[in-house]
Formats: C-alpha cells, structure tokens, sequence
C-alpha cells in the first residue's frame, strides 16, 4: 500500500471522530449546552407557541436537527428535549418526532465509532472482546431492546457499544427506533401536560420581576423541577419491559443447555 493510499485511508477512518469530538468540545467550551434547560423553554414559552402556530413544519424539522446533534454529541439535554417536543407539539407528533431523530442521531454515533473504532479495538482488544462480540451478536435485537427499554444505562454508552461490539447496522436502528418507544411515549405524554405548569411559573415570575423593580434585593428565581417525572415506579416499570425483551435468550440458553443433556 502506497503513503497516499495509507494517508486517505487514515483520514477517512479517523475524520469523523475527529469532527465529532471537536464540535462536542466547541459546544461545551462556548457553554452551549447551558440553553439545554426547560427554564430556557419556559421563558420563551409564549414565543415558541407563536413560532410553531405559523411556522409548523419549520418548527418540527428544527427540533428534530436540535435532537440529533443533542444526542450525536452526547450533550446532558434529551430528557429536556423529550418533554419541550410533549409541550411544544403535543405527545402524539413530538413523540414521533423524537424517536425519529433519537434513531438518526444514535446511528450517526454508531458509524462514528464503528469507523473509527469498530476494528482498531477488536484487533487490540484480544480474544475476550471476540467472545463478547460472538456472544452479544447472537441476541444483538434482544440485547438491543433490553439496553434501549431500561432507562439507568447512559444513552451515549449504549450508542458506541454495540458498534464496538460488532452488532450490525440493520439491527441496531431497529433495536433503538422500538427499544426507545416507550420511554419517549411516556416522558412526551408528561410534557403535553406541563403548559400550565410552565403558564403558571411564568405569571409568578412576572410578578415577582415587576415587585423587584420596587425592591432590588428582592430574588426572582424562575424554577420548574422535572426531576420528580422519573420516579422509581416509573424506572421499575421500564426494567420489568426490558426483562420480558431478554425471554428469548434465556428460552434459547435453557434450549441449548438441555438439547446438550
């Protein structure tokens, strides 16, 4: 093989990696991923609502490339994004839309790694990762759902271990895209029902910014806690789905063992 051959072979391999980690350091470093707040949706509230009843289909395809690179760059924002596409767009389109570009922008992080390091670790990583490999492919769509239903593994993980573990392509989009239909269902459904939550925060806020003209020491802060959407019932009801996803590899396993008896 040629140096130029080498040289091209070694850019296309590495190139995207190399984008993708620039423009995720970029977007950190600018301190971007700040705006990736539901506070920031609730003070343009009235806005958006405004932008989206004139502009719909702008409006969709917008949020859609804001989800993509959310999760392409693996920024801290796609519970936040799931709910502002309940709110914005009602839980039946935002849902939709969601799932569409959560698939889209896993599977360009999927290529990504796959690219770029998809060979280089099986040829570092020695027999065990082999093993591994052979073991996960075997039930990759199993594997896949389980992963994708049960919400305490960190979606960027998920995204590059199955490309690092050789699961193909195919069976990767269609393991995500079903896998993240139920999670994306229920968090856009909690988000078509925030409107007054947010209207109501927003009326206080108002209120108290127009009494801080009077008294400047007075503190206005603008606060909407997401945090108690995911309860623990909640969690434990996306693990008991994920359980019933790995039935056929214990049935196969249980098979298997006793064929051999």
């Amino acid at each position: 093989m040629s140096a130029a051959t080498s040289l091209n072979a070694g850019v296309k391999r590495w190139l995207p990696l190399v984008i993708l980690l620039a423009v995720m350091a970029l977007v950190f470093g600018m301190g971007w991923h700040r705006y990736l707040s539901f506070e920031t949706i609730g003070r343009n509230y009235a806005e958006l609502r405004s932008f989206i009843d004139t502009n719909f289909v702008a409006a969709i395809g917008i949020y859609m490339a804001l989800y993509v690179v959310v999760v392409a760059l693996s920024l801290p924002g796609g519970l936040i994004m799931t709910l502002a596409g309940g709110l914005l767009f009602g839980w039946q389109i935002g849902a939709i839309a969601t799932v569409v570009a959560a698939t889209a922008g896993a599977t360009l992080v999927y290529l990504v790694a796959k690219t770029s390091l998809g060979e280089s670790l099986a040829a570092r990583a020695g027999p065990w990762l082999g093993k591994l490999s052979e073991g996960f492919k075997e039930n990759a769509l199993s594997y896949m759902l389980f992963l994708r239903l049960v919400p305490v593994f960190p979606f960027f993980i998920v995204n590059l271990a199955p490309a690092l573990l050789g699961v193909p392509l195919s069976t990767y989009v269609i393991g995500t895209l079903f896998g993240i239909i139920p999670g994306t269902v229920a968090f856009s459904v909690a988000g078509s029902g925030l409107g007054s939550v947010v209207d109501a925060q927003n009326a206080v806020h108002a209120t108290c910014l127009a009494q801080q003209a009077r008294e400047p020491n007075l503190n206005c802060p603008y606060t909407i806690d997401t945090s108690n959407l995911v309860t623990g019932e909640l969690v434990a009801a996306f693990v008991l789905i994920g359980l019933i996803a790995l039935i056929p590899v214990g049935v196969k396993k249980w098979s298997a063992r006793n064929g051999a008896n």
